[in-house]
């Protein structure tokens, strides 16, 4: 029988003994070290034997679930014309996020960062009655997305590989269905593959839909901040919402005035000014929470203006003076509109917006019976604003503030929305008391898309009624490269990685030590023994390789347990078995050896 086993003697590796100079986080370094990947680019990587093995056995978990709760593979090209992706508006939706290029007759193309479109098209060409349904399709597939700064190795790419599903149902109880049995199934994946993740809910972004929540690893290299309860419930900081305010009672605060406020242009002049001038009749000094900043943004809405054709709109949103507008978070609630601080030509096309002194009164659809402003600029306020909170802010005037400007009895606004940084101790939206702010990996998402997709494409089949009716859909994805990058950034110590036995590119490491001829032989037998076992092994017979080089490399590749074959073998018989996690370590007859490492790999599954 031929053998199977990686003999590294021939294997395609090169450890390297220095951490690669651009490495930021400890799986980037160490999948390089250990020889899983190289870098033929920024955020664009080569994956080796060894990788390659990882990578095939984390599609096979995937692949495994999905396939176990209905689920059919196709296989889309990366290489996607323009037009359904502008019948969906994603090629200007997305901006500079997406690959474009033109073929050799000037037609236009991008790589695919999804295939949300060409799945619907996929369907809507072959299905037409409600008899088809449900189906759920799903692709482990190479996407692309122009990173403007890939970091973190594998975490975040310019090309990587992903599992989207898409499921297609007749109607939305169908498609909550869907998303369970998905949801369940992402579930059973990361806990197979030693993941540990948190459910968050989340926003759908340029994806549309409704419902949507993110699978995230707790890890500090995470770029994702979510929010978590004392209840154990999540929140991506995008999809958090504040607990309704209590009105407050305004009935003491005297009517609002105005005050000059000379070089009073910032939360810390406007405070000095004040304790200077006015000082405050509670016999305490002003705070930044006495001051209602208003923030000018502008909006960038894709469609729907003058045409349907993309359009800018000047917006202000008001918020507490001692917190930061979060310009993501903010932007999550006008998708798919993206925004952007305002510009000298954005405040001089509205003169009522005075720099340094702008207030809520010349704003809003209050301005036009206040002001008389025909066209006003929309207000927006921030949910953590109470109904009669009292507060000292612009006037509309330079070098004037007005002092006890009460909301809702003063000025109003035309909308709240969540416009500040989350801050640990803020309240649940549960109730269950104060977040906490952690850091995460995304490495799965699941949105019920709905019907955005079938409108924008024409997906649609005839019901049992024989009218035809847009099909229900939703969309489900896991980062697979991402996962292995999390594994390992959880799964290593300071000699290296340390695989879960499951994936592993194998699952003993064997090494012939010294230079005896016998430890050799021994070490071949050991190996054809655990083959004909079915165990996966990586046998290192390297020639005039010195046992501390093996012993560094074997450390380093990171395989769940190691069978040291050596001058122990030749002269007493046994043969020294290591647990990679550095747990166990014992010597056992080498006859009895094959036996022991099937014992302890069962032990580890």
């Amino acid at each position: 029988m031929n053998s199977t086993a990686l003999r590294m003697s021939t294997l395609f590796l090169r450890t390297l003994r220095e951490d690669p100079a651009d490495a930021d986080v400890d799986s980037a370094r160490l999948l390089q070290r250990a020889g899983y990947i190289r870098k033929a680019a920024p955020g664009i990587w080569t994956w080796l034997p060894l990788g390659l093995r990882v990578l095939n056995k984390i599609e096979a978990v995937v692949r495994e679930e999905i396939n176990g709760i209905g689920a059919q593979e196709v296989h889309f090209p990366a290489l996607l014309p323009r037009e359904p992706y502008e019948a969906t508006h994603r090629w200007e939706e997305y901006g500079d996020n997406i690959f474009r290029l033109k073929d050799r007759h000037d037609a236009d193309y991008l790589l695919a960062p999804t295939h949300e479109e060409m799945f619907t098209l996929l369907v809507k060409d072959m299905y037409s009655s409600y008899k088809d349904l449900p189906v759920t399709l799903y692709q482990i597939q190479t996407k692309y997305r122009d990173e403007f700064r890939p970091r973190a190795g594998l975490v975040r790419g310019r090309e990587f590989i992903m599992k989207d599903a898409y499921s297609f149902t007749i109607d939305e109880e169908g498609l909550r269905k869907a998303y369970n049995d998905e949801r369940g199934a992402y579930e059973r994946i990361f806990q197979r593959l030693g993941v540990n993740y948190v459910i968050v809910s989340a926003m759908s972004g340029p994806m549309g839909g409704s419902q949507s929540e993110e699978f995230l690893a707790p890890l500090a290299i995470g770029e994702d901040t979510f929010a978590l309860a004392p209840s154990g419930k999540a929140w991506n900081v995008e999809a958090l919402t504040t607990p309704k305010l209590d009105e407050l009672d305004y009935s003491q605060i005297p009517a609002a005035e105005k005050r000059a406020t000379p070089n009073a242009t910032t939360v810390n002049g406007m405070i000095a000014l004040a304790d200077e001038r006015y000082p405050r009749p509670d016999g305490r000094t002003w705070a930044a929470t006495d001051i209602l900043k208003n923030v000018v943004i502008a909006v960038k809405h894709p469609d729907g203006g003058e045409n349907d054709k993309p359009w800018r709109e000047v917006v202000v949103v008001g918020i507490p003076g001692d917190r930061q507008i979060d310009m993501k978070r903010l932007e999550a609630q006008f998708a798919p509109a993206e925004i952007e601080e305002a510009n000298e030509a954005d405040l001089k096309a509205h003169p009522e917006l005075v720099p340094g002194y702008i207030g809520p009164m010349a704003l809003g659809q209050q301005a036009k019976a206040k002001a008389g402003i025909e066209r006003p600029v929309r207000y927006l306020i921030d949910a953590h604003v109470a109904k009669g909170s009292v507060w000292f802010t612009g006037a509309d005037e330079n070098e004037v503030d007005y002092y006890d400007l009460v909301y809702g009895r003063d000025f109003e606004a035309d909308g709240t929305v969540e416009a500040v940084e989350v801050r640990p101790g803020d309240l649940s939206p549960d109730g269950s008391g104060a977040l906490s702010l952690e850091r995460g990996v995304e490495i799965g998402q699941v949105f019920q898309l709905g019907l955005k997709y079938s409108n924008a494409l024409g997906l649609k089949v005839l019901n049992q009624n024989g009218k035809a009716v847009p099909v229900w859909m939703g969309c489900y994805g896991i980062g697979v490269s991402r996962v292995l990058a999390c594994v390992a950034e959880a799964h290593h110590d300071a000699k290296g990685l340390a695989w879960p036995a499951n994936i592993a590119p194998a699952q003993v490491h064997v090494l012939a030590t010294g230079k005896d001829q016998a430890a050799f032989e021994a070490a071949e037998k050991l190996v054809g023994e655990l083959e004909s076992r079915g165990i996966e092994v990586l046998y290192d017979d390297r020639l005039k390789v010195s046992p501390g080089v093996k012993f560094k490399d074997s450390e380093l590749i990171g395989v769940p347990l190691v069978a040291v074959v050596g001058r122990d073998t030749v002269n007493n018989g046994t043969i020294e078995i290591r647990c990679r996690d550095g747990s166990d370590s014992v010597a056992v007859p080498a006859a009895g050896a094959a036996n022991a490492l099937v014992e302890r790999i069962a032990a580890l599954r």
